[in-house]
């Protein structure tokens, strides 16, 4: 059975293009497996003033693919909302999260065994064509995800880029640029309460004691963690290199554009 076969798409993606959209919302959107949860952790905690647990995750900062729309109508404006969507032009203040695709490819096939999208049988070698594909989704490719909000909207004020390698070596530094952007003067020490909230092992922790009061994570393999190695650059040693150059042909340009790929590689 192929890959394609064994794939379930296991959450309401097309309700994401059909949500009502505010004018003062702002988005925290990413290609999947790209830091988004961590993300909103991060931001949710200084935006709403205290921290950010899996169990007040979707209350805090709702998930459009999660929350029906009349739900979110609920929610105190300004809200902050996670999406994956490609380029949206309704969304007008957005923080947008990329990540190294080949660290993305990793954590994208352990989330699909995770989620009981595919089954354990399928290899990363038979995984990667459909991610290159943008098979897995209707999100596009992590080429197209990427290129269609830096292409629109690179330039624009109300757009702020951040790397999730950045936010691994500076997490304090970037969350202070992304409060800014957003117009908010958290206290310093909320700041640093928002890093070491959302610390890898605070996350790992919550999510086994608190991985039931999270729809995300509710009827997940529990043998396969949804917080692993959180980290950057692992790629190199769980993709194949064949994978690895597979991904570096075919988005070479971001790649070089965004750090990933020496602008003298090939």
């Amino acid at each position: 059975m192929s890959l394609k076969e064994t794939l379930k798409i296991g959450l309401n993606l097309q309700s994401g293009r059909s949500i009502t959209v505010l004018a003062d919302d702002v988005f925290i959107v990413s290609y999947p497996k790209s830091g988004n949860t961590w993300t909103r952790f991060l931001i949710g905690c200084v935006y709403h003033g205290e921290a950010i647990t899996f169990a007040t995750l979707e209350k805090k900062v709702p998930d459009i693919y999660q929350n029906h729309n009349k739900v979110l109508l609920k929610f105190p404006r300004p809200r902050l909302i996670k999406s994956h969507e490609y380029f949206e032009p309704r969304y007008k203040k957005v923080v947008y999260i990329v990540r190294d695709p080949r660290d993305v490819a990793v954590s994208y096939y352990f989330h699909c065994r995770k989620f009981n999208l595919m089954k354990d049988s399928v290899t990363i070698e038979e995984f990667a064509p459909a991610f290159l594909r943008g098979d897995l989704d209707v999100f596009g490719s992590w080429g197209e995800n990427v290129g269609s909000w830096i292409g629109a909207r690179g330039q624009s004020p109300d757009f702020l880029l951040l790397r999730y390698e950045d936010l691994q070596t500076d997490t304090l530094g970037e969350l202070r640029k992304t409060a800014k952007f957003l117009g908010l003067s958290p206290r310093e020490d909320l700041l640093r309460l928002a890093v070491e909230s959302s610390s890898a092992d605070v996350m790992r922790e919550q999510e086994q004691t608190q991985g039931e009061k999270w729809k995300g994570l509710r009827e997940t393999r529990k043998d396969i963690p949804f917080v692993r190695t959180a980290r950057a650059g692992g790629w190199r040693e769980s993709l194949p290199p064949a994978i690895a150059r597979q991904i570096e042909t075919a988005w070479a340009a971001p790649m070089r554009q965004l750090g990933y790929l020496d602008s003298a590689a090939k």
